[in-house]
């Protein structure tokens, strides 16, 4: 009867917590500690970024950096993570591609 009973138990503690993952998905996302300093090899290595605001699910404010199956929380402060994210921002817009591809263009029409 013990054995049934423990084996009982493991099963509810398994549905119980697959239930609550699809119930509150965020709920299991959420950063407990930050760190205030990243070196910048990671920065580097740094495909997309998620902000965490500190309402709801989550009690803290972070940045959660995501590369190739990890991710890192870091302070939303930290000047190198701003500088990051801005330079990220900036890389995703090709209009500064399309205006040299003009210009180059309007140079081989001029010439011809």
């Amino acid at each position: 009867m013990d054995v049934k009973f423990v084996t009982a138990l493991v099963v509810l503690a398994v549905m119980v917590s697959q239930t609550s993952e699809t119930l509150f998905p965020g709920a299991f996302n959420c950063c407990t500690k930050i760190s205030d300093e990243i070196p910048k090899g990671i920065l580097r290595r740094v495909e997309r970024f998620e902000t965490q605001k500190a309402h709801g699910l989550c009690h803290l404010e972070a940045i959660i950096l995501h590369m190739k199956g990890k991710k890192f929380c870091v302070n939303p402060w930290n000047r190198k993570v701003k500088k990051m994210m801005k330079k990220m921002k900036h890389t995703s817009k090709f209009h500064v591609r399309k205006q040299r591809r003009t210009r180059i263009a309007k140079q081989k029409e001029q010439k011809q």
